[in-house]
């Protein structure tokens, strides 16, 4: 039986996680999590096999979470169930201690493929991202500007040019307004831009806006 911890500030998003489980019978719902203390404290207290994450939530979240869990856990499986299609945040997962990464829009029967999959200890990549992920090369990175930001400065720049003010960013990520702004001045400075105009007449020019 692999016992697993599901992670997410959203209840009916845990609820939905569940019910899928629920269709196998060598799967365990042994615990649940809506914050990252809510993790850290849950994994202190027993044992589970696999964590199932989202990335945002209260607290400590995203890779600092990630690289928390494997510093006090590190044989503990790990997959990533995250609203986030972009390279550059499936591959910080990955890097700090993720060993699956899907997206929240992929079938049932995927999550439950992944769960198995990283419980024997291998790898599981949602397949949109397979090849963004391949095909990608440091080369790259030093190219294009947007590739320069960190996950949490990649998280804002899109939530800037899809028009979102810093104090609805800094509610939505659990992050403080100052924090928002100081990443906002970062995320500015490594894209050699002044303004969120730039920042929105480059996302369009990229095909970056939806």
């Amino acid at each position: 039986m692999i016992r697993i911890l599901i992670a997410d500030d959203h209840d009916i998003v845990r609820q939905g996680i569940r019910q899928v489980l629920a269709m196998a019978g060598d799967i365990e719902v042994a615990g649940e999590a809506d914050s990252g203390w809510a993790v850290l404290g849950a994994l202190r207290e027993q044992h589970y096999d696999l964590l199932l994450t989202d990335l945002n939530m209260p607290g400590p979240n995203g890779t600092e979470l990630l690289n928390r869990v494997k510093v006090e856990h590190p044989g503990l499986a790990i997959v990533v169930l995250s609203m986030h299609a972009e390279r550059q945040i499936a591959a910080g997962a990955l890097k700090a201690g993720a060993s699956g990464y899907l997206t929240k829009g992929i079938p049932a029967s995927s999550i439950l493929a992944a769960v198995r999959k990283v419980a024997r200890g291998g790898r599981y990549i949602d397949p949109e991202l397979v090849d963004k992920l391949v095909f990608f090369t440091s080369a790259d990175e030093g190219k294009v500007p947007h590739e320069r930001l960190s996950e949490r400065e990649y998280q804002i720049f899109q939530l800037i040019v899809q028009g979102t003010s810093l104090n609805d960013i800094a509610e939505q990520l659990h992050l403080s307004a100052k924090t928002v702004s100081t990443h906002k001045k970062r995320l500015l400075q490594k894209m050699e831009m002044t303004s969120a105009v730039e920042l929105v007449r480059y996302a369009l020019q990229h095909g970056m806006i939806i």
